[in-house]
């Protein structure tokens, strides 16, 4: 794989951290050694996994001649929280549209990430119901900037497409290296997979680097057959626009769908336990709706005796944490 051969912005400067959690595997019973690859601590306003693949689809925006960006998502979207900072940073206009998964979940007052909307300038929040076709509603956001004589340019939810992927190819590689330079042997690999983008690019990543090291993604909406079958189309995508040249096995694909509960964005009980036992072991925060599930089906993993009694499981920390303040009442 030559990853140089494609345009980016160069938002990732420097490796994110991988962080041991002593006290949290202990908290969890010392059987399993567990690290965080610390991709909340990515640039962009408040962090985030989504940096690294807007690193790629706003360099293709701007190959584009584009002077707009438009994306959508949850109400609460991280996704659209960095798209929008990326967008001010290089002095693009920006337009939301928010799909209200949870009917009357949306509030113009809202705090978390709503709130970050507004302090940054967003152009304009468009809000549809939970189910729409999200791409047929950009892209009439898109005619309208158009007959304006903008040049718009669409980046699909999550920023999960082969550029957008690609920025978790990349990661792979970065992690890797990190492993090797700290003589760090990792067993396991445990990531948020919602829209597919990070769980896909980084199995492309250890695969085109014949790293073996397997990789488990825990489900924040879809059911797990579902899940494997969207994540698996953007593996085979992804893995043909970077060049891997041995065909990927669907086997490589694994997600786990017990700890979604009521559906996207709904908290759990096991999902507080996660944020609550995180941040008081190692005062690392995560988020109610991605890595706060996903880290709940790791613990859940751990204690079911998933991984091997001393293994090391490097967990993905994607970021979010902004989300947290819309859902004090929870915690």
């Amino acid at each position: 794989m030559n990853l140089a051969k494609f345009s980016r912005r160069g938002y990732v400067t420097t490796p994110t951290p991988i962080e041991a959690l002593p006290s949290f595997s202990k908290a969890l019973g010392g059987k399993v050694n567990i690290f965080i690859k610390r991709d909340d601590l990515l640039p962009g306003c408040a962090g985030g996994n989504k940096t690294r693949k807007l690193d790629f689809c706003i360099a293709d925006a701007l190959d584009n001649g584009a002077d707009t960006i438009i994306t959508c998502g949850a109400v609460q979207s991280n996704h659209c929280r960095l798209t929008l900072s990326w967008a001010v940073k290089e002095g693009l206009d920006c337009h939301l549209v928010l799909e209200e998964r949870v009917k009357g979940s949306y509030s113009p007052e809202a705090s978390g990430n709503n709130f970050l909307f507004h302090l940054m300038g967003v152009k304009s929040i468009t809000v549809v119901p939970g189910g729409s076709n999200m791409m047929d509603e950009m892209q009439k956001v898109a005619s309208g900037l158009k007959a304006e004589g903008k040049t718009p340019y669409i980046i699909p939810g999550g920023a999960s497409n082969t550029i957008g992927a690609t920025g978790y190819v990349a990661c792979a590689q970065e992690t890797l290296q990190q492993l090797f330079d700290m003589g760090l042997k990792i067993d396991h690999m445990v990531v948020p997979s919602g829209s597919a983008g990070t769980h896909a690019g980084i199995v492309v990543g250890m695969q085109g680097n014949n790293a073996g090291i397997p990789v488990s993604g825990i489900n924040v909406s879809r059911t797990k057959a579902d899940q494997e079958a969207l994540v698996y189309k953007l593996v085979e995508a992804t893995a043909e626009r970077v060049g891997v040249a041995t065909p990927i096995a669907k086997e490589t694909v694994e997600c786990f769908d017990g700890y979604v509960g009521p559906g996207y964005s709904l908290p759990t009980d096991s999902m507080v336990e996660a944020v609550k036992l995180l941040a008081s072991t190692e005062a690392i925060l995560l988020d109610p709706v991605y890595s706060g599930k996903a880290m709940a089906g790791m613990i859940a993993l751990v204690r079911k005796g998933h991984f091997a009694e001393g293994s090391n499981v490097l967990f993905l920390h994607t970021g979010g944490s902004p989300a947290l303040y819309a859902y004090q009442n929870i915690f």
